[in-house]
């Protein structure tokens, strides 16, 4: 691409910069959206019914019969496809419309986003989202440096910096020269890849190299920078955001495909019907009907029995077609609409600081919620806020940060109050302590005190703003290190501000300048940072601050006894999840510095083994080290999430830590979430750097978890040894005990390859908790693949940046979690919620009641729809195989479409087995529907035994019971009319009486539709069988005071109130015996709740416990080597700094 070029890039045929997350258009809506609907094998069961219903020679019935209630469930589900697309469209306008500053001809211009094209230099201002991948050209910070946040791609709130090649960021904002700007760029392809970037920059002749340093990703923000210029590279569908965002997917529950494989099994049983009816025909015919034709003629088209068998197979074929009820699938999106209403009413899940509440985004997944076996979650900003709060500290021996009541004795800090630092006029107002003897201890100068947070003001590598006087702003590069200077700040070392030379701090009121000599950077070997200054009394001092487990090997001997000490302390803080840190000081001879100094500028200068040199040379300085303390960093959790996951792993769900951070810090978060718990039998740790170690791990780990798993004989050994063919399931392996494993994307790599992936999922299935460490955003999306290729499980992925999409997209469910990280994550979700411990109110609460709600409503609707299609079955062998129903046709619209619809939708919508308190209180009580124990195979063949039984009992008793039955004037009443009236009459009260004991929470609402529908249907029965509808239109209704001259009769009532019994009376026996003699997990827990609720218990005393567990330390886990050496350069210092404080120095 070539810089202000519009038409040589256009040759390219580089996308615009319009985004698009949207499924449909108004062009593809309608082909698109039918093709889908038609994936679900009953509307393509009934398309093809409608085919056969317009031959008139084998339709008993009407063709608008299945037309009209076809286009209804269609348009219905298009128009919820359509609703929910538009406000996808909605939400793409609004991104593509917001405007930006384009450079045009020495002109700035205004334009939109979409209008953006490749090659384009575009103008970004403070706290203004980049619009596309740029590269930095200039900026109003020296050196073209650019502070970002990058939120919305990695949910880290910290900022980050960027630096534009010298011969562009000469450009400044010249206008002209900007314009004139003519460089081309040769750059890879576009990738998912956030964190890489390569490409060559071609201007005046020479060839620059380019990295990821000098692209600004699309999503980030620009801070604490005025103003900075970019050259547009990708453009829309091509920049990383939305290549991270991966391809929309239609979502259909593991509900939708057993409905699809029933609906196969409904065809077979009911083309295996047809058969035996048809053949039954042919017998009949060829035995009597053929000597029949004088009074029953045989139609003109119809030569033989074997044709009119063939043909009566296909009415049969259309008079049987209720066995798969299309209304089924109108009541199935109903349902899940009412379910996602109410999480999005849920007032518990709706969060008031930021005035957001639980959204459905998507109205076909609920019931999946209640099946999720598997989270995979996002650690920064998902179980963490990404924020670090300066908590304790340990000085000189001396513990502080506990609250303390006017005794002396220890309390809990919400009952004591905030130390008072209004006496520092410089200190931050947001900062909380609860400690005040700590202050007392500064105001009376302990030297120990000053020169711990002297060490905290001085070694660390953050920048300092202060636009206005007194209003300090700090650029951290990590949160740590914000955190430990602020607390230094507030505790009267005030670092003021900073330049390549020399630092500023305002020590208790007193402003001193420090020479800075040199800065030891952070690296992840080093584990630690130091800095050398010389102070105003002309001391050469080095400042050190690191992991415990590296500084304690560098303290003097002097400092043993004060090193138990600290480390006890360190102990109480890591047992409270607290990220420590320890502090240490060195006092240097002037001439050892010196002679130091040389040394370190010969190993920067060396061209050999750099890395090494430089570091021996850090290693000489760093040792004999007087120890200062400690400190504790809370890395605050959002609330409740270590509550959750407990509820969430007592409902036996695992929770998978999915992350870009580095490994000691995800274990850190992992232990205070309590995703790892001290009583675990074991922690394993994969980290081999090629195949063959990564293996040998997996397999020792799974040798301690389950040592039969290694064996030939072992079953899961043996299926896998067939070689089956895919897809296929690995079945579940239970451990020997509690076991958690840690693994790194490097080893990760190489473990979801081919032929590790099933080694890696068996030994990863195994474990309660799993943290995977420094993941690419394409790895975080393959583990969850993964999982669904190979296990039969659902999965929910949650997060919050756009480098959780892919992931967020690949499983089951997505969620997203809304707030101040950015919208990428929640505008690619199935559900948005805003904190995660409402995860644990979405599965337990209306996961559950969703799935328990739909296998309800199927087991029902299945056993309704049989009991009603299947005595057509029976009615077939008295008369005479004709294809003729046994029901009144008004009686065969109105059942699926008017009786029955009502309570079922009742049932489904307001059903509670228990209510949401307990729901919560017993987690266990999700794991029928983990393993789908509801509404399975085996629970459907159960239906079409209990509706085969009633049919044949509504049927067979009676057509019995009035054979040969007459009135009490001697008439008989065993015509066709009147046992038709009978058979429904019997029908509809026995379902209605089934469902009545389907349900387990009446409200009023089910008690109007449940019994309203019973007297609906004999009001109506009477209107469509009265004697001024039936002579108005003698074609259409044709059951003349049927109902008037049958109902009246006694006999009639006992045979309806005998077969409501011996239909019913199985069901009940069944239901009552099943607890007491093969009572499942969840019967025992009922008997519990149904208890209690009886005889209602004290709540249980609530203890906290102390966990013990061993110490873990971590370093500012966002901190990046090399920014020590970014600062030393002078680089991030605007000239007018340097004018400014020199004149101070002077004066």
């Amino acid at each position: 691409l070539q810089a202000n070029s519009r038409e040589l890039n256009s040759t390219f045929g580089y996308p615009n910069n319009t985004i698009k997350t949207s499924r449909y258009s108004v062009f593809n809506f309608l082909p698109l959206n039918l093709f889908e609907q038609f994936q679900r094998l009953a509307n393509a069961y009934f398309l093809i019914l409608l085919f056969l219903q317009l031959i008139p020679q084998i339709s008993p019935l009407a063709w608008y019969t299945t037309v009209i209630p076809l286009m209804v469930v269609l348009s219905i589900t298009a128009v919820k496809d359509a609703i929910d697309d538009v406000k996808r469209h909605q939400n793409d306008n609004h991104v593509n419309n917001r405007s930006v500053l384009v450079v045009m001809n020495g002109r700035i211009k205004e334009d939109k986003w979409m209008n953006i094209q490749v090659g384009d230099i575009i103008k970004l201002k403070n706290n203004q989202p980049v619009t596309a991948d740029v590269l930095l050209l200039s900026s109003s910070e020296p050196y073209g440096l650019t502070y970002i946040e990058t939120a919305e791609l990695d949910g880290e709130t910290n900022l980050k910096v960027k630096q534009s090649i010298s011969v562009t960021s000469n450009l400044e904002d010249n206008l002209g020269l900007l314009s004139s700007f003519d460089g081309k760029v040769r750059c890879e392809s576009p990738n998912n890849k956030l964190d890489k970037f390569t490409g060559i920059l071609t201007f005046k002749g020479k060839n620059y190299t380019l990295d990821h340093d000098k692209l600004l990703l699309r999503g980030c923000i620009i801070r604490n920078t005025d103003w900075c210029y970019g050259l547009v590279i990708y453009t829309g569908p091509d920049t990383k955001l939305m290549q991270n965002c991966g391809k929309s997917t239609f979502k259909r529950t593991h509900m939708d495909h057993l409905l699809n494989v029933l609906v196969l099994w409904i065809f077979l049983f009911l083309g295996g019907m047809c058969f035996i009816l048809a053949i039954g025909h042919g017998i009949w015919e060829n035995k009597k009907g053929y000597y029949f034709q004088d009074f029953l003629p045989w139609e003109e088209f119809v030569s033989s029995s074997v044709v009119s068998a063939i043909l009566t197979f296909w009415s049969y074929f259309i008079i049987l077609n209720t066995m798969v009820p299309i209304s089924l699938y109108v009541s199935v999106e109903i349902i899940r609409l009412g379910n996602s209403f109410y999480i999005n009413w849920d007032r518990k899940m709706y969060y008031a600081p930021k005035n957001t509440p639980a959204q459905a985004r998507t109205t076909t997944l609920n019931e999946e919620l209640g099946q999720v076996k598997y989270v995979f979650s996002d650690k920064t900003g998902t179980l963490t806020q990404n924020i670090m709060i300066f908590n304790k500290c340990s000085i000189n021996g001396i513990i502080y940060g506990y609250g303390y009541d006017k005794n002396g004795q220890r309390v809990e800090v919400s009952e004591v109050k905030k130390v008072d630092f209004s006496y520092n006029k410089l200190a931050d107002p947001k900062f909380s302590f609860y400690d005040n003897t700590l202050v007392e201890a500064m105001k009376k100068g302990d030297h120990w005190v000053h020169l711990f947070f002297l060490s905290l003001s001085l070694c660390h590598t953050v920048m300092s703003e202060e636009k206005v006087e007194g209003k300090l702003v700090y650029q951290a590069q990590s949160p740590d290190e914000g955190a430990l200077v602020t607390a230094a700040r507030n505790f009267g070392f005030v670092f003021r501000s900073r330049t390549s030379e020399t630092i500023m701090v305002v020590e208790m009121g007193e402003t001193k300048v420090y020479q800075l000599l040199a800065i030891l950077d952070f690296s992840a070997v080093r584990k630690r940072m130091s800095v050398i200054v010389r102070t105003p009394e002309d001391r050469v001092m080095l400042f050190c601050k690191g992991a415990d487990t590296i500084l304690c090997q560098l303290l003097h001997p002097s400092c043993r006894s004060l090193r138990d000490v600290t480390m006890e302390h360190l102990d109480d803080f890591a047992f409270e999840g607290l990220r420590t840190l320890m502090v240490a000081y060195r006092e240097v001879d002037n001439a050892f510095y010196q002679a130091w100094s040389k040394k370190h500028s010969e190993a920067c200068l060396s061209l050999e083994n750099r890395e090494d040199k430089i570091s021996d040379v850090y290693r000489e300085m760093e040792k004999d080290l007087m120890l200062l303390g400690a400190t504790a960093i809370e890395d605050k959790l959002q609330d409740g999430v270590p509550e959750t996951i407990t509820t969430l792993n007592k409902a036996k769900i695992k929770i998978w830590v999915l992350t870009g951070d580095k490994q000691e810090t995800a274990v850190n978060i992992a232990y205070a979430c309590n995703i790892f718990e001290e009583e675990m039998d074991g922690i394993f740790i994969v980290e081999g750097k090629n195949d063959e170690t990564v293996r040998q791990e997996l397999r020792l780990a799974r040798k301690k978890m389950k040592p039969e798993s290694l064996l030939e004989s072992d079953p899961v050994n043996t299926y896998l040894n067939t070689k089956p063919q895919m897809p296929f399931r690995i079945p579940e392996e239970v451990p020997n005990g509690n076991y958690g494993l840690i693994i790194n994307g490097y080893s990760l790599a190489y473990a979801l390859e081919g032929n590790l992936e099933l080694e890696l999922l068996r030994t990863v299935c195994m474990c309660k908790g799993v943290i995977c460490c420094r993941m690419t955003p394409l790895q975080k999306a393959q583990v969850v693949e993964l999982m669904k290729r190979y296990k039969e499980v659902v999965t929910l992925a949650i997060g919050d940046g756009a480098n959780d999409v892919s992931m967020i997209k690949a499983a089951h469910i997505g969620i997203g979690i809304t707030g101040q990280e950015g919208m990428q994550a929640m505008l690619n979700s199935d559900y948005a919620i805003s904190q995660f411990c409402y995860l644990q109110r979405l599965l337990l609460v209306h996961g559950r009641w969703s799935y328990n709600r739909m296998c309800k409503f199927l087991s029902y609707f299945f056993y309704k729809n049989f009991a009603f299609t299947l005595m057509h079955f029976w009615y077939a062998f008295f008369s005479g195989f004709s294809a003729q129903t046994v029901y009144d046709t008004w009686f065969i619209t109105f059942y699926n479409l008017v009786y029955t619809s009502l309570p079922v939708l009742s049932l489904s919508l307001f059903d509670q087995d228990v209510n949401e308190t307990w729901s919560l209180r017993f987690p266990e009580l999700y794991d029928p529907g983990q393993h789908n124990l509801y509404f399975n195979k085996k629970e459907f063949v159960k239906c079409l035994v209990r509706g085969i039984y009633s049919s044949f009992v509504l049927f067979f008793i009676p057509m019995r019971t009035i054979h040969n039955s007459v009135h009490s004037d001697g008439k008989e009443i065993s015509d066709y009319q009147s046992f038709s009236l009978l058979v429904q009459t019997a029908l509809l009260c026995v379902v209605t009486v089934q469902i009545a004991l389907d349900t387990t929470y009446w409200t009023l609402i089910s008690h109007i539709f449940t019994w309203g529908s019973l007297g609906f249907y004999f009001c109506i029965l009477f209107l469509l069988y009265s004697d001024g509808l039936c002579l108005m239109f003698p074609n259409v209704f044709q059951f003349l005071g049927v109902a008037r001259n049958t109902l009246n009769l006694p006999q009639m009532w006992l045979i309806i109130i005998l077969s409501v019994v011996l239909c019913i009376l199985p069901v009940i026996g069944y239901r009552f015996l099943k607890p007491l003699f093969w009572p499942a997990d969840v019967d025992k827990i009922m008997n519990r709740i149904h208890l209690w609720t009886r005889h209602p218990l004290l709540p249980p005393t609530q203890t906290k416990l102390r966990h013990t567990r061993p110490r873990r330390s971590s370093y500012a886990f966002s901190h990046k080597q090399g920014f020590g050496a970014l600062i030393t350069s002078g680089k991030t210092m605007k000239d007018k700094v340097f004018k400014k404080n020199s004149f101070s120095f002077k004066k």
